[in-house]
């Protein structure tokens, strides 16, 4: 007989419960406690369906455990990564050799109760074949107006699940069926910045890899600085997942040393970044400040990964020949277009820029994107190749601490574009402290943690004009210029001194 576990009806207990497991995340955690509040006053709500989207590493399945330790509930998890048969699911008629119920009333057994937290995990790397489409019989599942009578083929009647509270995980959204899409509560989280990073480590990472290494913790001080070591030049990520693994390779090398040591009673070790270095070796990433000196034709552009945001950096150069534009960088076709429409847009404004017509006809112009082994596509890069071309063109330098992200109208209008925190928290990381962005995306700078926002110079714009004005330079003497094509970082820059504009 299945039965209903008690919900812990204590905000304060449970607050306290996702607060111990988890470090910041706020948004959500408000999200959980306003489902718990609403359960007191409305005696058979509807059922919850969120969908955590983010980079992997930062917490989406340990959150789900976190809400059902927070909710008092039984929590199953279900893995859908590669899962392409629609009997999965909703369970063989029982006419097959072999047949069994679907996968969602086998959790519920497992549960044993009516209203468990079910983890629909990695929900966009459903498959698809000749056997159906598992994503569409998910659609009835995740509809709190269907799941009430929800029919497994193998039961052949109707089960209720709207007490269930699903949660599904993602890294991206556009793998998932729009109509699966709109049964979903999509909670974006995103990449965490360096303090949370730290936070973390100090009060999750570190007490359990030091458990796992055999170590007792107040034998190992880890600083912060040697924290930040390990996060600023042996992982690049947005989670936390490699984070884990380093400081684990850190303890593992501690342990030997301590099995070693002759006397154990005094044993304590430092680390700090010294140590670090010294523990895991020659640094893997060094934290890109970009270019100490602004260059004609290379500009900073901010992009959008599976894994978080990055920095790419855009270079433009003119040749002699006859007018060709050549792209490289493996570039997707949604970005060529992008230059095409950049490039449209610098000719029909030359002789406000203070560009030669003639050069148009009588030099090659080469755009490429470093990393070509890398396929790179999307629509945010327009002013950054814009940029870069008027750079080259005009040679003028482009500051080398300004990163830019946005798409670029034929009239030379800046278009919003997605990914904002991600990008941001990229820039921060590289330590590029000045960015351009359409002013249509003011409304997300709201998301972006205030220690970060803190620290930019945000300038919105609406044209390409505006664009310019803030990444090139134009008050350097033009002997300065024409030799090597590259601006010493020393001499005065644009005034940038706004904060948001």
């Amino acid at each position: 007989m299945e039965r209903s576990f008690d919900e812990v009806e204590d905000l304060d207990v449970a607050e306290r419960t996702l607060n111990e497991d988890h470090y910041g995340l706020e948004k959500i955690k408000e999200r959980i406690l306003e489902f718990l509040a609403v359960r007191q006053l409305v005696k058979n709500p509807k059922g919850t369906i969120l969908c955590f989207v983010g980079a992997p590493g930062v917490g989406k399945t340990s959150l789900g455990k976190s809400i059902a330790n927070a909710t008092g509930r039984k929590f199953v998890r279900l893995a859908l990564g590669g899962v392409h048969d629609e009997a999965e699911i909703r369970g063989h008629r029982r006419t097959y050799i072999g047949s069994m119920p679907g996968q969602i009333v086998q959790l519920m057994k497992r549960a044993g109760t009516v209203n468990p937290v079910i983890l629909l995990d990695e929900v966009d790397k459903l498959g698809r074949d000749y056997r159906g489409d598992p994503s569409a019989a998910l659609l009835e599942v995740l509809d709190p107006e269907q799941n009430s009578t929800f029919r497994d083929h193998y039961l052949d009647v109707d089960y209720d699940l709207s007490q269930v509270f699903f949660i599904a995980t993602a890294n991206v959204l556009h793998t998932i069926p729009p109509a699966l899409q709109d049964r979903l509560e999509i909670v974006s989280l995103s990449g965490y910045t360096e303090r949370e990073k730290v936070e973390i480590a100090k009060q999750h990472l570190i007490p359990k890899q030091c458990e796992n290494s055999g170590i007792d913790p107040n034998n190992v001080v880890f600083t912060d600085d040697g924290v930040l070591e390990t996060i600023r030049h042996y992982t690049r990520e947005a989670g936390v997942r490699n984070l884990e693994r380093e400081i684990g390779s850190c303890l593992r090398k501690i342990a030997r040393k301590f099995v070693a040591a002759s006397d154990k009673t005094d044993f304590r070790v430092v680390i700090n970044a010294e140590k670090v270095q010294e523990l895991l070796g020659t640094i893997r990433f060094r934290k890109q400040d970009t270019a100490r000196i602004s260059e004609i034709g290379l500009v900073n552009g901010l992009a959008w990964t599976e894994v978080g945001g990055d920095v790419l950096q855009v270079e433009a150069t003119l040749v002699k020949g006859k007018g060709e534009v050549t792209l490289t960088g493996k570039l997707g076709e949604v970005m060529q277009e992008s230059a095409k429409a950049a490039l449209t847009c610098v000719r029909s404004r030359a002789e406000e820029l203070g560009i030669d017509p003639a050069d148009f006809n009588e030099k090659n112009l080469h755009i490429h994107v470093p990393e070509g082994a890398i396929p790179k596509d999307g629509p945010s890069a327009g002013i950054t190749m814009a940029t870069a071309m008027v750079s080259a063109l005009t040679k003028k330098a482009a500051r080398h601490d300004v990163a830019m992200t946005g798409e670029i109208t034929l009239r030379g209008k800046v278009l919003p574009i997605g990914g904002v925190k991600e990008k941001m928290l990229a820039a921060h990381r590289f330590g590029l402290r000045t960015l351009i962005l359409s002013k249509e995306n003011e409304k997300d700078l709201v998301d972006i943690p205030d220690e970060v926002r803190d620290e930019l110079t945000i300038h919105l714009v609406d044209t390409i004009d505006e664009v310019l004005k803030y990444a090139l330079v134009y008050d350097v003497e033009e002997d300065v210029l024409e030799t090597p094509q590259i601006w010493n970082a020393d001499a005065p820059a644009a005034d940038v001194s706004t904060t948001i504009e």
